[in-house]
């Protein structure tokens, strides 16, 4: 086997790469509640929906099993990033740091148990679900309307997304059917707006990559 039959799509290698940025990023980013008009939506939705873009323009671009291990790999460096990040909070900080950085430290990166539980059962559920939707689409409607394939299955995903998150993090803490109905609508109207036109140019940029490697 020469080293060319073993080498990856370059559009393969750089949107996996992205991937795990993304994957880590999008937890951070989930601490501070942005408005967008009157909805509030947790900033992670961004990173998030980034992800949702970068499996569904993978299964465009080299199929739903190869789109599928990439989800699975993002369990690893998120799996990773919480569990650096517990050991960073059990470690005594320095005396010399100052106590107000120190809290908010311990603020943005101190969550708890069961919002990291509904973080990774969401990753895993609502991810997988994105690329199962939008390559069952496909398999029925051919490769057109890939418009209508990424908004319908990024839609479907984020609810379900919002659904298990919530539930599983804060059911029982205080009342979730308006924290629910509000989260929903936000990341339904960023799902419709923002995914199609990003998911086209993924997919080009892939398809660009992949000639210039090629030649």
């Amino acid at each position: 086997m020469t080293d060319q039959s073993r080498s990856i799509p370059l559009s393969l290698f750089a949107l996996s790469i992205f991937y795990g940025g993304m994957v880590c990023i999008a937890g951070v980013l989930g601490n501070k509640q942005v408005a967008l008009g009157p909805l509030a939506v947790e900033a992670g939705i961004f990173a998030f929906l980034l992800l949702v873009v970068t499996s569904s323009s993978v299964a465009e671009l080299h199929g739903r099993p190869t789109a599928n291990r990439l989800v699975l790999i993002g369990f690893v460096p998120l799996i990773v990033s919480l569990v650096l990040s517990m050991i960073v909070l059990g470690l005594p900080a320095s005396p010399q740091m100052d106590s107000q950085r120190l809290s908010a430290f311990e603020t943005v990166m101190g969550g708890t148990p069961r919002i990291w539980l509904g973080g990774i059962t969401a990753y895993g559920i609502s991810t997988f679900l994105n690329v199962t939707i939008f390559s069952r689409l496909k398999a029925r409607e051919g490769s057109g309307l890939l418009w209508l394939r990424a908004g319908i299955a990024s839609v479907l995903s984020q609810i379900v997304d919002t659904l298990i998150f919530i539930t599983i993090a804060f059911y029982g803490v205080f009342p979730i059917g308006e924290l629910l109905l509000g989260q929903m609508l936000a990341k339904v109207v960023l799902s419709a707006v923002l995914v199609p036109p990003l998911v086209y140019a993924f997919v080009g940029l892939g398809r660009s990559l992949d000639q210039r490697y090629a030649k």
